[in-house]
């Protein structure tokens, strides 16, 4: 048994080398790769999150921060392995606005990567109920503070909701929400509509909205054959006071938090798209960067042989005379060697 065990890690450890190694040639590849690599840190840090969680819990005043800290572990574990940067603006104003409802947009499952980046101390999430009961994540979202709606049952969400304001007051902690309830996918830049919740919390709790914005990186992943290494944006908008509104303003209010990430989220796609001339930028050898980048160093990027290919491509069309093939010497204004012995 001892001998198949062996055996077995020692094939996984040549198979996920080999795929590493191979992966700067294929997109597809260097998919699988990145997702194994951003799995397998989901999995460490879980655990991980685990300890964190009961140690912290034992340190007055610092269970708040077991999100954050293990937020930053998985960031720092995994970002540098798919190559994923992150810029972040507005940071300040998670200091400025505390307790608040922060809320962002909502993408794929590697929004828990922008999440390791950019969570903030002394805050939890709130989450649907069926999380509770995950394997790992359940056990430690609830160690750290995290708060489950039951999204069917109206009353136990409002009841929920006073309990949690109180809460957020009491022990100044401020709240994470995706108010869009679910993953969109989106390959532009737009976001579902919000669900009114976090809104009628603030309101509820007499505490400010602190809009997130992550700009659309379907160019980056897209959950299904593209998992490339680059730079995503992130920007923290000013903090929304909500002491003055009640329960009647949380339409209004939702609407213009939406406007407002929608607009932000529009201009950062248009203001990259003017910085990033080309889509094949993001994958060529200068730029690709993780674990698939470092071995492109050896084994060369697909794109570059590409790239090579089209500048072979114009440099024989620049030299070509027009009107001919290209299959004669004379077309480059070349001298054969049967013409050499003719003259």
């Amino acid at each position: 048994m001892a001998v198949l065990s062996k055996s077995f890690s020692t094939l996984t450890a040549g198979a996920l080398l080999l795929l590493a190694l191979i992966s700067p040639r294929s997109q597809k590849l260097r998919f699988y790769l990145n997702s194994i690599i951003y799995i397998a840190g989901l999995g460490i840090c879980s655990v991980w999150g685990i300890f964190v969680s009961i140690l912290l819990s034992l340190v007055p005043g610092q269970r708040l921060n077991i999100n954050k800290v293990v937020a930053r572990s998985f960031w720092r574990l995994t970002s540098p392995l798919v190559g994923i940067r992150f810029i972040v603006e507005g940071e300040e104003h998670f200091q400025a606005a505390r307790p608040a409802v922060v809320v962002g947009n909502h993408q794929t499952a590697m929004d828990i990567l922008y999440l390791g980046r950019i969570f903030p101390g002394n805050a939890s999430i709130m989450a649907k109920k069926e999380l509770q009961f995950a394997p790992l994540l359940g056990q430690f979202m609830s160690l750290s503070g995290a708060v489950f709606i039951n999204r069917k049952n109206l009353k136990d969400s409002i009841k929920a909701f006073q309990q949690v304001g109180e809460t957020m007051n009491n022990k100044k902690l401020s709240l994470w929400i995706f108010p869009e309830g679910t993953r969109s996918g989106l390959a532009t830049p737009d976001l579902l509509p919000f669900k009114k919740g976090a809104f009628h919390l603030a309101i509820q709790a007499g505490v400010p909205v602190v809009p997130v914005v992550c700009e659309n990186y379907n160019r980056l992943f897209d959950s299904r054959s593209r998992f490339e290494s680059g730079t995503i944006r992130i920007k923290v908008l000013a903090p929304i006071p909500t002491k003055h509104l009640t329960a009647a303003d949380a339409n209004e209010l939702t609407e213009k938090v939406r406007q407002l990430m929608l607009d932000e989220l529009r201009n950062m796609d248009a203001e990259r798209q003017r910085t990033d001339t080309a889509a094949s930028v993001n994958n060529d050898e200068a730029s690709m960067a993780g674990v698939a980048g470092f071995f492109s160093k050896f084994v060369g990027t697909a794109n570059s042989w590409q790239s090579v290919n089209s500048n072979v491509d114009k440099q024989e069309k620049r030299l070509r005379q027009n009107g001919t093939t290209g299959e004669n010497p004379e077309d480059y204004h070349l001298v054969s060697e049967a013409q050499k012995k003719s003259n």
